[in-house]
């Protein structure tokens, strides 16, 4: 009986220190910008600077300045991984954790980036933004920036291979009018034949840069007089949406108190 109560009491300390050491670690997946995932298994101590460079070190990162990781709360609140925190102290939800890697900090001039990684990490990021509407344009920009994309991805318009109606197989934006699709598909016909996907990359880039909603992450708020709108953080200044226009920007560099 001694024996059996011996060999239980060693076989409970060992389960308990399984248990503890399991609850040491957690498997965590990023989403990446080109929607594959990176999956890694974290400790439940570590900072999300460590779980940032494991990412970087995936893609070969250098330019790591405009990136960070973006996760969900329990009430779809979207918030930036802290990285000088642990990841278990900022998540509210139970491991294993999903989170997003995206562009934070937008570039003031993308296609300036030294590295081709990080040029081409922001152009799917701004390509993005012009799927979810956050990117807002006249139809002439959006038609120039889906065809510099359908460039970018098939290459020269091949009427062998690109029947009518063949720029309607790709999403660039939440929806878009068939007068819309004609116009995306005579650009990429008869105005980028020739250009590399690279550089069809940076023309896109060099045009997005140019837009008033270009890097805006915008937030919803109220004006003065109860009015919806929507506050939004540039690398230019910082606007005040209203609907689909601008009604405020305000440069950085004539602020100099900010409440």
């Amino acid at each position: 009986l001694e024996l059996c109560c011996t060999c239980n009491e060693r076989n409970t300390r060992l389960m308990s220190g399984s248990v503890r050491s399991l609850d040491r670690e957690f498997n965590c997946t990023v989403r990446l910008l080109d929607d594959t995932e990176y999956t890694c298994t974290v400790q439940s101590d570590a900072k999300g600077q460590w779980l940032f460079e494991q990412i970087c070190h995936h893609l070969s990162l250098l330019e790591k300045d405009y990136f960070g990781i973006r996760y969900v709360d329990p009430d779809k609140q979207r918030h930036w991984l802290e990285f000088t925190k642990p990841i278990t102290k900022q998540i509210r939800s139970q491991p294993p954790f999903t989170m997003c890697l995206r562009v934070k900090f937008y570039p003031p001039d993308p296609a300036a980036l030294k590295e081709e990684i990080t040029r081409y990490l922001v152009f799917l990021q701004i390509k993005r933004d012009l799927y979810h509407g956050r990117l807002l344009c006249r139809s002439s920009d959006a038609a120039m920036l889906a065809a510099y994309i359908l460039q970018a991805e098939i290459g020269d318009y091949d009427p062998g291979k690109h029947p009518e109606g063949y720029s309607s197989k790709f999403q660039f934006f939440p929806k878009h009018s068939e007068r819309l699709e004609r116009c995306i598909s005579e650009i990429h016909k008869t105005d980028l034949m020739g250009q590399t996907p690279e550089t069809s990359e940076l023309n896109f880039l060099r045009k997005a840069k140019t837009l008033e909603t270009y890097g805006v992450d915008p937030h919803p708020c109220k004006d003065v007089s109860g009015n919806a709108a929507f506050l939004a953080f540039t690398p230019f200044g910082f606007v005040v949406l209203q609907g689909n226009r601008r009604v405020h920007f305000l440069k950085w560099s004539v602020r100099r108190k900010l409440s």
